[in-house]
């Protein structure tokens, strides 16, 4: 059975609403071997990718996914009601509903997922950088910290699986 024919809708769903939101499993693996290469040189990046991959597996990831792009669409097209528009459409700084959605996503894979999360959302690297640009007019106050949480939870999974082969 191909690994397409694996995937369940929920998968499949989360998986394409990343991609029409303009994030590829790729932009998501250069986050991942931006947290890891320094601490793995021989690291390629289809090892990211496969990190990334089996990351999305976990139904909790599909539902963070799911819940964090539908708000963001929502918030776009106007269809929340005030203060949680306006709230979510400027990424309020005290909001931080958008980073208890992205723990949920890192803590899947222990607490070396909370500082790779950390660190890569204050660095901005990557497609977090676009995401954060709000003269594109779109909302992505949930999905830069999902995709920054998936990057750090398929570093966290790589981390600890290399602890186990040395």
């Amino acid at each position: 059975m191909s690994e397409e024919n694996k995937m369940n809708d929920i998968e499949r769903t989360a998986r394409r609403w990343l991609e029409e939101r303009g994030v590829t499993i790729q932009d998501i693996a250069e986050l991942v071997y931006y947290l890891q290469s320094k601490y793995h040189p021989e690291l390629k990046m289809e090892e990211c990718i496969h990190n990334v991959d089996r990351v999305l597996t976990k139904r909790e990831i599909q539902n963070a996914v799911l819940t964090g792009i539908q708000l963001d669409k929502l918030a776009e097209q106007g269809l929340l009601e005030e203060p949680l528009l306006s709230t979510i459409k400027v990424d309020e700084g005290l909001y931080g509903v958008d980073e208890i959605l992205a723990f949920s996503i890192v803590n899947v894979y222990g607490s070396i997922g909370f500082t790779n999360y950390g660190y890569i959302d204050k660095k901005k690297p990557g497609i977090l950088k676009r995401l954060n640009d709000k003269s594109s007019g779109e909302c992505h106050t949930f999905l830069d910290d999902i995709v920054g949480a998936i990057a750090a939870a398929a570093s966290s999974r790589l981390a600890h699986r290399a602890a186990n082969t040395n």
